[in-house]
């Protein structure tokens, strides 16, 4: 009996456990109770409704996962494990800026980490374009949302000295 499982199950196999791996990120929310701090802050005009967030990061979750999986598929860690190793630094700064900012209610260290994220996401969506460009592709409206995210921390936090 052949130990080693058939290459189309491995590849699902391997595509769920990205998608589980970028879902996972939203647990740190879990952890987290706002007590009304969020609504009485002082916020732009321009700021989503609540009801965005979740179909909006739904949404990316699938591209990330999608996008690295792709990456994951052209030789596995040990051919592609500087991409997907600057993949899981931004996936953990991604999961860490909720407490940061809901949690301790600290939006400027807050924003200081999401300008950190920012960056290793850039340099992660360059990886993975040279990797396979639709794999870089994939995280462009993540890199636009973490980037509207960032500005709309800064504001909040400059609004609420």
């Amino acid at each position: 009996m052949n130990a080693t499982l058939p290459r189309p199950r491995y590849l699902v196999l391997g595509y769920l456990a990205w998608l589980a791996l970028c879902f996972s990120a939203s647990a740190s929310a879990i952890f987290v109770s706002t007590g009304g701090w969020y609504a009485a802050l002082h916020k732009p005009t321009w700021n989503p409704p609540a009801w965005v967030f979740g179909p909006a990061w739904t949404l990316l979750y699938f591209l990330m996962a999608t996008s690295a999986w792709i990456v994951w598929r052209e030789g596995g860690w040990k051919a592609q494990g500087r991409a997907l190793g600057l993949f899981l630094v931004q996936w953990l700064l991604n999961a860490l800026w909720t407490p940061l900012f809901f949690g301790l209610h600290q939006p400027g260290l807050a924003f200081a980490e999401i300008v950190a994220l920012w960056l290793l996401l850039f340099l992660t969506v360059t990886s993975f374009w040279w990797v396979k460009k639709a794999a870089g592709a994939l995280l462009l409206p993540y890199l636009s949302w973490v980037t509207f995210a960032a500005v709309l921390n800064f504001t909040i936090w400059r609004l609420n000295p």
